[in-house]
């Protein structure tokens, strides 16, 4: 997806979900075959935007990789010490006190102390000249305050919230970042006033600059071919009998634009993994024993596909960002909701996913405890071309002689929908949606563009009429406020720039926006799980009334990893290789 973890749902995060791809098999790094040395290859459809953690935006990213935090998830969801040894919470739930494990180290050798924690968040996550989407996770309450940090002593540290955050602990996972290297470059400035930290760590930095504490350090990357991971020999953990981990010694992330090749190349064993699309299930399942591998099936993933309308009504430099004559239709509930009703999702399912999959309705994970499924109560848009035809005549639309759809002042409605380029799925979609609104006389100009630009253009452009995108998901809901705060950091869809990027004015924020952004705060807030989950069914609600995001089709967890890779513990949640310290390659 473009991709995005709910925790980071940036652009994002968002949390835009991206199909796996791979090159050619020359492409290898020191072999023709995945199938040689003691390392896993796998792949991904664009380069990485950044290698500062503190600035990234986007999935995938390196940093699940290099980076780690207080605490982890496991393959359940169930959080697990990492850096921390343990934590105590206080008995009001206001303070968590972590013990750091002793001896830990960065990549380059130096100590990891609690000085590092502390930088990590005071002086970046919650520094307002970083433009950081981790910050909009961490907000509490109303007043959208911060917690406060302070080093009790050399290996504990202090969280103290405002108030009763129910998702605290989950998300203090983010990555510790090294003092030693970066806190030079918080106070220090560029010519234009800005911290030297937001220049830091960029994509063109060497490798062998970076400094890491995840259980693999990057070793080499080249653009628009491949990222090579090396162990860290530095890295904290030791299974029962004290060896270190991890026993692999290499991952290899190969960059493709298409899952076309990726398929060829997992088929001739130049790939180890493989995320299985419905398009090439079948021909997979059947070459399962023969190609020497598994497809893991984990049920309904937590992803979202969705297609979304910029309701954005601000102007930059005096001109709107969006054509005003389409604002008007997009910024209509009823147009909206009459779209939705003229997308055949069930074709979808039946063509394009081939059965494997079912209508989603929710922005929340369908594994989240907090999902509200149709039976539940959530309304739902099954394919209704009438109703559409309908809910346009009662916003005032009309048919012309051509039977095409035009608007109470003559124009046609006409609208771009862009989606990144290379994922087969994603682009099926939006012919197909380009095909069932052309049958309630609307005209679609789907456009596929790379990643690259296509992130560019949410984030930094703001210039778009429509998009196809998805997120990836979680357990826990408020991962994802940065997506639902009026002026979270991936409010795409009416998105206030950040810190550091051109403003607009005039920008209007819905009284729906406000509610679902007051009930995420009051669910946060909401320490009895009942009661939490009963504001989650209300966002819910208010988020299908209003759509926002119209939800197309959630589709099985599928991922196919060769027989050699030993170990896997497949999760829906966090994929095949959430444990991959325990991983091993096998000489067979």
């Amino acid at each position: 997806m473009l991709s995005i973890k709910w925790q980071r749902w940036s652009i994002l995060s968002i949390v835009l979900v991206i199909a796996i791809g791979i090159s050619s098999c020359q492409q290898i790094i020191g072999s023709s075959s995945a199938q040689t040395n003691n390392q896993i290859v796998s792949a991904i459809l664009s380069d990485p935007k950044t290698f500062n953690p503190a600035l990234s935006n986007e999935s995938p990213n390196i940093f699940g990789y290099v980076g780690e935090g207080l605490i982890t998830e496991n393959g359940k969801g169930e959080i697990q010490p990492a850096l921390a040894e343990s934590w105590v919470i206080s008995p009001d739930t206001k303070s968590i006190t972590f013990k750091l494990k002793p001896n830990l180290k960065w990549s380059d050798g130096a100590p990891l102390t609690i000085d590092d924690v502390a930088f990590t968040f005071n002086e970046v996550y919650f520094n307002e000249e970083i433009p950081t989407d981790t910050r909009d996770i961490l907000k509490i309450g109303k007043a959208r305050k911060l917690p406060t940090v302070k080093k009790v002593d050399d290996s504990r540290i202090e969280f103290t919230t405002p108030e009763p955050f129910a998702p605290f602990l989950r998300s203090l996972g983010i990555s510790i970042l090294p003092a030693h290297k970066l806190r030079p470059t918080i106070s220090q400035k560029d010519n234009k006033g800005k911290p030297l930290f937001l220049s830091t760590w960029g994509i063109n930095t060497k490798p062998s600059e970076l400094v890491s504490n995840g259980a693999f350090v990057l070793d080499s990357y080249t653009p628009g071919e491949r990222l090579v991971f090396r162990k860290n020999s530095y890295y904290w953990r030791r299974d029962a009998q004290g060896k270190q981990q991890p026993y692999i010694e290499k991952i290899v992330w190969q960059i493709v634009e298409s899952t076309d090749t990726s398929l060829v190349q997992f088929r001739s064993g130049g790939l180890d993994s493989f995320g299985v699309s419905p398009d090439f299930f079948s021909l997979l399942k059947k070459e399962e024993q023969k190609g020497g591998y598994k497809i893991y099936n984990g049920g309904p993933s937590t992803g979202t596909t969705f297609m979304s309308f910029n309701l954005n009504q601000g102007e930059r430099d005096g001109k709107p960002l969006v054509d005003p004559i389409k604002s008007r239709w997009f910024n209509n509930v009823k147009f909206r909701q009459a779209i939705a009703y003229g997308v055949n999702r069930q074709r979808m399912i039946n063509n394009i996913y081939r059965g494997l999959g079912a209508p989603q309705d929710s922005p929340i994970s369908v594994p989240s405890p907090y999902y509200l499924s149709r039976a539940q109560g959530l309304p739902g848009y099954d394919y209704n071309p009438q109703k559409a035809k309908e809910l346009f005549t009662a916003a005032g639309f009309k048919y012309n002689q051509e039977n095409k759809l035009v608007d109470d002042r003559g124009n046609p409605v006409r609208f771009t929908l862009m989606t990144n380029s290379g994922n087969k799925i994603r682009e099926a979609l939006g012919t197909q949606i380009k095909q069932d609104l052309a049958l309630i006389g609307i005209d679609v100009d789907f456009t596929p563009i790379a990643f690259s630009l296509l992130i560019t253009k949410i984030d930094e452009s703001l210039q778009w009429d429509s998009l196809l995108i998805g997120f990836t998901g979680g357990i826990e809901p408020n991962d994802g406020a940065n997506f639902w705060s009026v002026d979270g950091g991936s409010h795409l869809f009416n998105i206030k720039p950040q810190v550091g990027k051109p403003q607009i004015t005039d920008r209007q924020v819905a009284d729906w926006e406000k509610k679902i952004d007051d009930l995420y705060i009051q669910a946060a807030q909401e320490l009895n799980e009942e009661k939490r989950r009963q504001i989650y069914i209300e966002t819910q609600k208010i988020t299908q009334e209003n759509l926002p995001c119209i939800y197309l089709v959630n589709a099985l967890s599928l991922s196919a990893v060769k027989n050699r890779v030993k170990g896997i513990d497949y999760s829906p949640i966090n994929g095949a290789f959430w444990n991959l310290h325990e991983l091993t390659i096998s000489a067979d």
